[in-house]
C-alpha cells in the first residue's frame, strides 16, 4: 500500500478553494480587497444576505486563513490576509 501524502501547499490551497466555493464569500473577498486598510463596518450592507449569514461566511474565510479579523470593541475589523491571498492566486 502506497503511503503518499499531499503537500502542505496542496492542503492549504484546497482549504482556500473550499472557502472560496460560495459566491457570497467571493463577494466578501472582492469587497475587502478594495479596502486599503482593514475594514470596520457592516459588510452585510453591501451584500444581499443577513448579518448572521455574513458572520458565518466571514468565519469560514477566517478559518481558511484568507482574511484576518480583530475584535476592537464594539466592532470587528476585517482585512484580506495578503500573504495567503498571494498563495491562493498561485494555483497553476
Amino acid at each position: 500500500m502506497d503511503n503518499k501524502e499531499y503537500t502542505t501547499t496542496q492542503e492549504q490551497l484546497a482549504r482556500f478553494a473550499k472557502a472560496m466555493g460560495h459566491p457570497a464569500r467571493m463577494a466578501i473577498l472582492e469587497f475587502l480587497i478594495k479596502q486599503n486598510t482593514c475594514f470596520f463596518g457592516d459588510i452585510h450592507e453591501v451584500l444581499p444576505i443577513s448579518k448572521a449569514t455574513v458572520s458565518q461566511h466571514l468565519k469560514e474565510l477566517k478559518d481558511a486563513g484568507l482574511i484576518q479579523g480583530e475584535i476592537e470593541t464594539p466592532k470587528v475589523k476585517y482585512c484580506i490576509n495578503r500573504e495567503n491571498w498571494k498563495i491562493a492566486g498561485t494555483v497553476a
